[in-house]
């Protein structure tokens, strides 16, 4: 009896310990597969954050394409070329233009006048009060020459005479010592403006009694019309009439100086190591159809351009007064156009004033 219990006892003992045997191998098998199945969910999420890490650099991508686009965007545009309009002249401004002539001149102010007999040949709004630019210059140069300065004295460019209203240009450095002459001769012929300026502020006294000088021999010349407020007619405050230019003109021409340096075709200065060559601005002075005996030429955009000169035509001593004229060559091109009417009109009939036409055919409408 006791035999069988025990053998009931350790059969009972040993499906127990089979038992737990079991259990612990099912729970191994279990651990194991969680093991298994780890790196997989290790490989998925590294396959997710491998997504993830594209998606960077899709957005990336993405936002090159944008800046390239933005590239494109801000890449310079054909647009049709629009180019600033010429500042208009006084003369234009004030309509002086619209009004005709029988030469069609191209210069809104025009005056001829017979040298001799004073008989004015042609008149085009010679009362119209217009900047000179640089026709101011022969007034500078009359102002000197008439105050027999020593002409070989040495006068040097200093910063003054730097154009601060145009912002022209200058071969004559800060620095350039030339004499008196040079610098006359340099501005009547090749119109420079340092030589210019420097002439005024060379004068005795200073810039502001050589300016006075200036408007008190106008005054005295009975230029009425006429006003300096510096040597150079770089200020289109610097105003005259073409008949006060005539006057200015038939003076000048009584200098020798005046008409030697002003029709002189060219000129060479020696500014240190350098030899500079000037011409005169007047293209005219060397065709050998003409005989000009003065001559000065000017422009700024206030003014247009600008030409006075006294010249013998078929025998005749003219001064010819041209103001306002819109094209480059168009002033020198109407000295040609009455040259050529002189020319072909022995008697030189006077020329009625278109201005005065215009009035008179208004006043008929009336």
């Amino acid at each position: 009896m006791h035999h069988a219990s025990r053998t009931a006892v350790s059969r009972f003992c040993q499906g127990l310990t089979v038992f737990l045997l079991s259990a612990a191998l099912v729970a191994t098998a279990a651990q194991a597969g969680e093991r298994k199945k780890a790196p997989a969910k290790k490989e998925q999420v590294s396959s997710s954050s491998a997504k993830r890490a594209v998606a960077p650099r899709k957005a990336a991508a993405n936002n090159k394409v944008v800046r390239i686009t933005a590239k494109t965007a801000k890449a310079p545009t054909r647009v049709a070329y629009t180019p600033t309009p010429p500042r208009l002249s006084f003369g234009q401004i004030a309509g002086l233009h619209e009004i005709t002539d029988p030469l069609d001149l191209k210069s809104s102010v025009a005056l001829v006048i017979d040298q001799d007999t004073q008989e004015v040949l042609l008149s085009k709004n010679d009362h119209a009060v217009l900047p000179i630019a640089s026709l101011t210059k022969l007034m500078t140069g009359m102002i000197i020459s008439q105050a027999h300065l020593p002409m070989d004295e040495p006068i040097t460019i200093t910063q003054e005479d730097v154009d601060t209203e145009k912002g022209s240009r200058s071969r004559l450095t800060v620095g350039t010592t030339l004499t008196r002459g040079e610098m006359l001769h340099l501005a009547l012929m090749s119109s420079e403006n340092r030589a210019a300026h420097a002439l005024g502020r060379t004068y005795p006294g200073g810039l502001d009694v050589f300016v006075t000088q200036m408007n008190a021999k106008a005054r005295l010349l009975g230029m009425t019309d006429t006003r300096y407020v510096e040597p150079t007619g770089l200020s289109s405050r610097n105003q005259s009439s073409a008949r006060d230019l005539a006057t200015l003109v038939n003076v000048a021409h009584g200098d020798p100086l005046l008409r030697e340096l002003s029709t002189s075709p060219g000129y060479e200065v020696a500014v240190g190591h350098k030899t500079l060559q000037y011409n005169n601005t007047n293209g005219l002075v060397k065709n050998p159809s003409w005989d000009i005996g003065l001559q000065k030429t000017g422009y700024i955009s206030e003014a247009g351009r600008c030409l006075v000169m006294q010249a013998q035509v078929a025998g005749r001593k003219l001064i010819m007064v041209f103001l306002d004229s819109a094209g480059k060559f168009s002033r020198l091109g109407d000295a040609e156009r009455v040259r050529q009417w002189v020319e072909s009109k022995p008697e030189l009939p006077l020329l009625a004033t278109p201005l005065q036409a215009v009035r008179a055919v208004e006043a008929a409408a009336k």
